[in-house]
């Protein structure tokens, strides 16, 4: 019998080997995917962010926490989708025109992914039309946006004009983020949630999707 507690505690600790063999043996044993990540996965990925907020934890152990979620989600998503099981929301995200720094933006993208978002990842300098045609295109409800740089966070206005101009941004909910963004800057935009870090992001994310 699987051991549900030690499963907790591989992901708690980014032991990605452990973390994907405790899964597979679960599974094997007809433990339910969606039980599985409910119950086990997400609240361990949630203790991961709050030992990261209150600086138990950093970023290291952010990535590699991830890392194992990861590992665990690719055995449990194929079969989550072949019954047809929902993931919490679906997010695009990327790094705004111009700026190439990723590993913020990579860092969200690892948290939400262990929250139970589907996550589309565009990468960074992305351009205003590929964040409106990915919303089309993969029928997402999050843009999340990344900037570190305050020469290209005016990139994120530019989006969300885009998405307004080509009648998408009623069907989504902006997030913005990065080093120099701001509570203030995210509302004089007309973004609809900000987080200065990765765990943040998680919460923030979740409050936008609830009906």
């Amino acid at each position: 019998m699987t051991d549900i507690q030690a499963l907790y505690t591989a992901v708690l600790e980014g032991d990605a080997p452990a973390t994907r063999e405790l899964v597979r043996q679960a599974l094997q044993e007809g433990v339910d995917p969606q039980k599985l990540l409910d119950e086990t996965l997400i609240p361990a990925m949630d203790e991961v962010g709050r030992r990261f907020e209150t600086n138990e934890y950093f970023v290291p152990e952010l990535l590699v926490a991830a890392r194992a979620m990861k590992g665990a989600l690719e055995l449990i998503r194929p079969l989550l989708a072949v019954r047809g099981a929902e993931p919490a929301g679906k997010v695009v995200i990327g790094t705004v025109r111009g700026d190439l720094h990723d590993i913020g933006k990579n860092l969200v993208a690892a948290m939400l992914e262990g929250g139970g978002f589907e996550v589309i990842d565009l990468g960074v300098d992305v351009p205003p039309e590929k964040f409106v045609a990915a919303v089309r295109e993969q029928g997402a409800q999050i843009v999340a946006m990344s900037a570190l740089l305050t020469t290209t966070m005016p990139g994120m206005k530019t989006v969300i004009e885009a998405l307004e101009q080509n009648g998408v941004r009623p069907k989504v909910k902006v997030m913005v983020g990065g080093a120099p963004v701001t509570q203030r800057y995210a509302d004089e935009i007309g973004a609809d949630g900000f987080s200065d870090n990765a765990s943040g992001a998680v919460r923030v994310a979740r409050s936008l999707v609830v009906v």
